[in-house]
């Protein structure tokens, strides 16, 4: 194609100097049209074709830029891998096993009463909060003994009532704390994670109905109970829990305490959201790492060896002042390991609690509370059966029951082998 004749002249080759011309042409070349040409045309005397082979001088280093030849590296040992030497101990001051309410209730307090400290929490799965401290895996009771049988046992013509003052003042403590840890910012609006839900406990029989009346007689007095009222009235108890009124024989002899600052709390929900404030205050949480070993040395600091539960699926070692076990059911496991003198004669028989769920808004709506009711003579503490509204995830629903089951794991996600792995001599008297 031929240049417009209106397009401006480019000044001519012959105005460069003729010595920088030649340097030019000489080298790798320029702009002007000589230096083009050498740049897009490569002949033997080219520096780039003058470069030693690499391959064929096995002198030079491994880039061919230099002409040393680059040292090896020692090697890190083993055969093919799999006798390496085994990375540093690691020194922390404290260390929480496991990821559930206990743990990062724990971890978040280190880090508030000594912020410079090293403190590192260790959950073997993929997330907070996924085995007795979710929401779906427990009662999402706020024990204060306003409604829990157990607490209040009978005693002669009364029940006794000091059991119920300690759960009702520790209760207290921990909704001071959260609402402390609100205010800083660290926790989000409470109502994310705890509801306030009336609490009752239900009577059947004469026997039950009496108890019921002496232990509100022994608490509503109380400043921690104030409020609390009691009524065998049909009329106020359809009032106060239709769903269990409806269709019930009017002939029954039932009776209700109800108290209306219960609460429900989605423990779940609470444990992520003090694993973040944790972590925001400077502490280091790490999941897919299980804790599998634990010993103390000589001068009484804690040896943990961690085993990494992700592709790498390697182990390290973190030395610690201090060690919390919030495992939930693998601390058993953990703390037999640890061989601490208190450990002896414990063990845990899985026996679990079920519950149906009902997420029908029209039957919801019918059930504000929870309920718990007696259970019979004899039976474990965990049969008390109860009727619980439930607020999971923002979701309204009820639960019942619960319901026993078995399995010999001690987590939801554990080995069928952990009933096994529990036994000792120093354990199997007790059990038996």
């Amino acid at each position: 194609n031929q240049r417009s004749s209106t397009s401006p002249k480019l000044p001519p080759l012959t105005r460069d100097p003729p010595h920088l011309f030649q340097t030019m042409a000489s080298t790798e070349g320029g702009s002007h049209q000589a230096g083009m040409d050498r740049r897009l045309s490569s002949a033997g005397d080219d520096v780039l074709n003058q470069r030693p082979s690499m391959k064929l001088n096995k002198s030079l280093s491994t880039t061919g830029m230099t002409g040393t030849k680059t040292k090896k590296k020692a090697s890190g040992g083993g055969c093919c891998g799999f006798c390496k030497p085994k990375p540093p101990i690691e020194e922390v001051d404290a260390v929480c096993i496991g990821g559930g309410i206990m743990s990062a209730t724990v971890g978040l307090m280190l880090k508030q009463l000594e912020p410079n400290w090293k403190v590192v929490m260790y959950e073997r799965l993929g997330a907070l909060a996924e085995e007795s401290s979710n929401g779906w895996n427990n009662a999402g009771t706020g024990h204060s003994a306003l409604c829990e049988p157990n607490y209040t046992p009978a005693s002669g013509d009364t029940v006794e009532t000091s059991k119920a003052i300690t759960v009702n003042e520790n209760w207290q403590l921990s909704r001071q704390y959260w609402a402390y840890l609100a205010t800083k910012g660290l926790l989000p609006e409470p109502s994310s994670f705890i509801n306030n839900t009336p609490h009752c406990t239900f009577a059947y029989g004469e026997d039950q109905v009496d108890w019921l009346r002496k232990r509100y007689a022994a608490l509503h007095k109380h400043p921690l109970f104030e409020g609390m009222e009691y009524s065998e009235d049909k009329a106020q108890l359809q009032k106060w829990a239709p769903l269990m009124m409806e269709g019930r024989d009017p002939s029954d002899k039932v009776a209700l305490s109800r108290c209306d600052v219960g609460t429900d709390c989605d423990f779940g929900a609470l444990t992520r959201d003090l694993g973040k404030a944790f972590m925001n205050s400077g502490g280091n949480l790490l999941l897919f790492h299980t804790v599998t070993g634990l010993k103390r040395e000589a001068d009484q600091r804690w040896l943990l060896t961690i085993k990494k539960n992700d592709l790498g699926a390697k182990s390290c070692q973190v030395r610690s002042r201090f060690v919390f076990v919030g495992a939930g059911g693998w601390a058993l496991l953990l703390l037999q390991k640890s061989k601490i003198p208190e450990i002896k004669g414990f063990m845990g028989f899985p026996i679990s609690g079920e519950f149906l769920v009902c997420q029908n808004p029209e039957v919801v709506d019918k059930h504000p509370n929870k309920v718990y009711g007696k259970a019979a003579i004899g039976a474990p503490p965990m049969s008390v059966p109860h009727l619980d509204k439930r607020i999971i995830g923002g979701k309204h629903m009820l639960l019942f029951g619960p319901f026993a089951g078995f399995s010999p794991r001690y987590l939801k996600t554990g080995s069928l082998l952990d009933l096994f792995k529990s036994i000792r001599l120093h354990n199997l008297i007790p059990a038996a």
